[in-house]
């Protein structure tokens, strides 16, 4: 089972070790951490800008190898870290497939440039006013 339907399973591995965190003396015999490895370098799921962003996205997540290493211990069971691993997975990629929109530069309109002007006119006199007069010395 697959949190992300459109990521083949090839490309993501599993590895399980001990956690610390929940599971009382358990925790020292049984490996609950799930350690989930996904190919970023190697999918063909993936389109090259979306590769890009997720690279951007996965910080000190991303390997030398060009993979994703995400770890989730959260749960006592394999099973329960296995999906939050997924789950995490999916909302990286999820964020990598939003193309951000492109910001065009705009001049500041006309009426804004007189405000802005006006402004600065008022201030100039406010602070002119607020002098010591010539005569009050």
């Amino acid at each position: 089972m697959n949190a992300t339907p459109d990521i083949p399973e090839g490309d993501i591995s599993f590895s399980f070790v001990r956690a610390a965190g929940p599971g009382g003396q358990n925790v020292n015999k049984v490996a609950s951490a799930a350690q989930l490895r996904f190919d970023l370098a190697g999918t063909l799921a993936l389109d090259a800008g979306t590769k890009a962003r997720l690279r951007a996205l996965a910080g000190h997540r991303l390997t030398a190898a060009g993979d994703i290493l995400i770890i989730a211990r959260s749960h006592r069971t394999q099973e329960g870290n296995r999906r939050a691993a997924l789950e995490r997975l999916g909302e990286l990629i999820a964020r990598a497939r939003i193309v951000p929109k492109v910001r065009r530069a705009t001049r500041p309109t006309r009426g804004a440039n007189e405000r802005r002007i006006a402004g600065k006119v008022h201030q100039q006199r406010t602070k002119r006013l607020r002098r010591m007069v010539r005569g009050d010395e």
